[in-house]
């Protein structure tokens, strides 16, 4: 994978170093050599992961870290510090200032290139996310900020899993105070509550007793309900290579033997307030493909919906030797309804018709709003014959009772005209039925309305 790296320090020696340690693994790289630099850079040019040094003159790391934290276009950009001090102290400031991870100088090149690409992959899914869910415009900044969706990072369900008693309980009591925390020491009973359990955070010792951690993480990357779920391990500080493994597997954080409360408490709430913020992209991104197919006013599908899905039921019929029927529906007289009673009665007729279609219609049938007044049933496995049929029940359903509309429950008599056609012919398409189901229409139209025509040849 590729992505944008801007490394920020301001000895050239240092700057040099990692930027050929970096293009040499094909990411893109920028460079700036003091904090009020590298957030000029940011203003035209957002990188995916930000190697941010501690030491510099002026504007120190710590700063830098909390302004892109401050500022919504910038906050969710992963900042790795990068630093000479190994104090706990220091490594707390560096996470309560937004930092998502620390080097310690000389730099590992594996630890580089590992963390590099597993901040950076984990950037660009939440960047597909947003840019699928909406546009910049549509979703607002503001709306990502609210603070029912990010939060602080408090109040997450977590789950623990650690086989040792007296480290679980330290932990334990570390997060409580913030969090509610399920501790289990047996990974199997993990592995089956993890996908039900509504978990923000799991922690997985990688020195069980009884199991392996890491197996634990690699079957919870393959469940469809867990592949999201933010996962944090517990290392020993000699577990290099195990831990190089998981952050390649997708683990998204780790925290070293002894283990700081303080420390810990900080990077749950990191990935606590991460795990919120995607998951607010993702419910997003599902609003936003439900609307793309969905008529706002009725909730039927949209066109859009029936020109792709039409495709696909008119090839399974015709491959399969399959019946297939088309129902175009339009409503009589809907201007005057519009002109004598108003538009809001008027969308309400539109509502309530909807309504009717999708009482009398199977659940396999495919009702959708082509625009305006008008409407189109699909029915698979159904003849031209027992297509008439359902257009005379849904013709009797609209007739049958008033439409009430409006603030003062305004009765309103509506009938509707519809046309059948099927597919028939070798050298049928989905247009080609939906223009005969019109030439039908037309003719239920011209013939006085409020009745059904089969389209005949």
């Amino acid at each position: 994978m590729t992505a944008r790296v801007l490394i920020v320090d301001d000895m050239l020696a240092n700057l040099k170093l990692l930027e050929a340690r970096l293009v040499a693994e094909y990411f893109e790289v920028r460079t700036a050599n003091n904090g009020a630099a590298a957030l000029e850079l940011c203003e035209w040019d957002l990188p995916d992961v930000i190697l941010l040094d501690v030491m510099m003159p002026g504007m120190d790391g710590f700063e830098v870290c909390r302004r892109l934290k401050s500022d919504v276009r910038t906050q969710h950009i992963p900042v790795v510090m990068v630093t000479a001090l190994d104090s706990q102290n220091d490594l707390l400031k560096g996470l309560e200032a937004g930092a998502d991870d620390f080097l310690t100088k000389p730099v590992d090149e594996l630890a580089l290139i590992t963390r590099v690409k597993n901040l950076a992959r984990l950037k660009l899914l939440t960047d597909e996310m947003f840019m699928r869910a909406s546009t910049e415009e549509q979703m607002g900044f503001a709306a990502v900020m609210d603070g029912e969706v990010v939060g602080t990072g408090r109040s997450g369900r977590v789950l623990l899993v650690e086989d040792r008693e007296a480290p679980a309980l330290r932990m334990i009591e570390a997060l409580k105070t913030d969090n509610d925390v399920v501790h289990l020491t047996d990974t199997a009973r993990a592995l089956l509550g993890a996908p039900d359990g509504n978990y923000d955070l799991l922690i997985v010792s990688l020195n069980l007793e009884n199991a392996d951690g890491l197996r634990l993480c690699s079957q919870l990357r393959s469940i469809d309900r867990t592949r999201h779920l933010p996962i944090m391990i517990v290392v020993e500080p000699d577990e290099e290579e195990r831990l190089h493994r998981g952050l390649d597997m997708g683990v998204n954080d780790y925290i070293v033997r002894p283990v700081s409360t303080s420390e810990l408490r900080a990077r749950v709430r990191t990935q606590v307030k991460r795990k919120r913020y995607t998951d607010f992209l993702r419910s997003r991104l599902e609003q936003t493909v439900e609307m793309a197919v969905l008529d706002p006013l009725t909730a039927l599908h949209n066109r859009r919906y029936l020109s792709s899905h039409l495709v696909t039921l008119f090839e399974e019929s015709a491959d399969r030797g399959r019946a297939l029927s088309v129902l175009l529906i339009d409503v009589d007289h809907f201007k005057a309804i519009n002109d004598t009673y108003g538009h809001d009665a008027g969308d309400d007729v539109l509502r309530e018709l909807a309504l009717r279609l999708r009482r009398n219609i199977r659940g396999i049938d495919l009702a959708c709003r082509l625009g305006g007044e008008e409407f189109v049933v699909v029915l698979p496995d159904t003849r031209p014959d027992s297509a008439y049929l359902v257009g005379e029940r849904l013709r009797q359903s609209i007739a049958a009772a008033p439409f009430v509309v409006g603030g003062r429950n305004r009765p309103v008599n509506v009938t509707a005209s519809m046309g059948v056609a099927a597919l028939e012919y070798d050298n049928d398409t989905p247009d080609l039925i939906l223009k005969r189901a019109d030439q039908a229409l037309y003719c239920a139209k011209r013939d006085g309305r409020n009745r059904v025509i089969s389209y005949a040849a």
